[in-house]
């Protein structure tokens, strides 16, 4: 059996959980050395779990997940000597200081204290944290409190950090902050990035591939790029009180249905076949009662939609 050069690789993984709850449902991907990988969908779609099957704190249900080659299953203590995870939930001990927690990290992982101790220091100053470190940790923000977790998972040197959903609760300008030091730490080290968030800014910001989950299954993988360009260039958002009749008009005038995603009362539709004044002209000849319309560049957001949107509108039915 040849060995997996990917830094990352999962193979058909699923999970099960008591009561025949199926968290994840066949997943599989590779992510190569140095890349930045995102998993992304809402919450409940797997990718915590995935996240877990992959650093060992969840066992699969069935398939092989695999770092360095080496199997999670077989090696546990292997694969976490090779990568460490920043958690949704805070980890450090509160009333100790930043450096206290961070020094008592090295210790744990039996790091030389000279070279551990300049290793803290470098990440320190790279990720801006020197002015409150000697601080109690219960006293820091939330975008303060990660950037110290982001210090305490690279001060054992791993070759891939897994980020479960990084940036919950955190304001925008934190977040944007945070993804600034993330994409510095990784073109100045190499670090393999595996990511999971629900939102697509963050993924379209750092990751070179996406892979969006739903339901436990990877439903689209690709670059950013490429999966915007599954939407088109532009999009009209029209709001309309008749979605039904909007929809005809505009599959009359030459719109195919799979580029008309409706979501209530909400119609989004690509124009790659037709302009916004065009389609909007049409509206108008059909009676259709326009309530607002823009036009605008497609997100990440209407690239999930467009994969889960018929689920969705059949649960609000």
């Amino acid at each position: 059996m040849s060995v997996s050069s990917a830094a990352v690789e999962a193979v058909e993984l699923t999970k099960t959980y008591p009561g025949d709850v199926q968290a994840v449902r066949g997943i599989s991907f590779r992510i190569e050395a140095g890349e930045a990988f995102g998993l992304l969908g809402p919450n409940g779609a797997g990718k915590s779990t995935t996240i877990g099957m992959l650093n060992t704190t969840v066992v699969p249900t069935s398939g092989r997940a695999l770092l360095g080659g080496k199997d999670v299953s077989k090696d546990p203590i292997g694969t976490r000597a090779i990568s460490s995870v920043v958690f949704q939930d805070a980890v450090a001990d509160q009333p100790l200081t930043g450096r206290e927690n961070l020094e008592l990290h090295l210790r744990l992982w039996g790091a030389d204290r000279t070279e551990g101790q300049a290793r803290l220091d470098r990440l320190v100053t790279a990720v801006s944290i020197a002015e409150y470190l000697d601080r109690p940790v219960a006293t820091y923000s939330g975008g303060q409190r990660r950037r110290m977790e982001i210090v305490r998972a690279l001060l054992s040197k791993p070759q891939v950090m897994f980020l479960d959903e990084p940036t919950v609760g955190l304001d925008t300008r934190v977040r944007h902050d945070l993804f600034d030091v993330l994409a510095t730490l990784r073109d100045e080290t190499g670090l393999t990035i595996l990511l999971t968030t629900h939102y697509l800014d963050e993924a379209e910001r750092l990751c070179d591939r996406i892979a969006i989950v739903d339901s436990g299954r990877i439903v689209a993988c690709d670059t950013p790029a490429n999966l915007l360009a599954t939407i088109g260039d532009e999009v009209l958002e029209v709001r309309v009180d008749d979605t039904r009749a909007a929809m005809q008009a505009l599959m009359a005038a030459g719109i195919p249905e799979d580029d008309i995603l409706a979501i209530g009362a909400t119609l989004t539709v690509s124009l790659r076949q037709a302009g916004g004044d065009h389609l909007l002209g049409r509206l108008r000849d059909a009676a259709v009662a326009v309530r607002s319309a823009t036009t605008r560049r497609p997100s990440l957001d209407d690239v999930y939609l467009h994969l889960v949107g018929d689920r969705i509108t059949a649960a609000d039915e």
